[in-house]
């Protein structure tokens, strides 16, 4: 399977999801225009993905500042992570890093888990 990898932005993360070296990273600010635009793709590959899963997926979101409308396309990604966790023989881990003088950052990545129903590791950086 072909890694999948976005370029950061001003506006936009960087996203790289590679199956064959288990990583799947998200990084940067995201409140672009077209939230569909950079996370259609994401959504898409993560379907292919979840029909052969690693047996262990460790997703990284290390997202700054995030719009609403990016808000909601995390909740469908991590819908998406949650589908592949409860597959035969496969786990997922979503690390979600906040920081430690963010409180809105690590209270979404709180509501987020309550959202999906799925807990993540919460991990601080200074």
């Amino acid at each position: 399977m072909k890694s999948l990898e976005i370029p950061k932005t001003d506006e936009s993360p960087h996203i790289f999801l590679d199956k064959t070296s288990s990583q799947f990273i998200f990084t940067g600010r995201s409140l672009p225009e077209d939230v569909d635009e950079v996370y259609k793709p994401v959504l898409n590959w993560l379907d292919e993905y979840k029909k052969n899963p690693n047996s262990l997926t460790r997703a990284e979101f290390r997202i700054d500042y995030f719009n609403t409308a990016s808000l909601k396309k995390f909740i469908d990604i991590l819908f998406k992570f949650k589908e592949i966790n409860e597959s035969k023989n496969s786990k997922v881990e979503v690390v979600w890093y906040f920081n430690q003088e963010d409180e809105d950052t690590f209270s979404a990545g709180e509501d987020l888990q309550d959202i999906v129903g799925f807990n993540f590791t919460m991990s601080k950086y200074s």
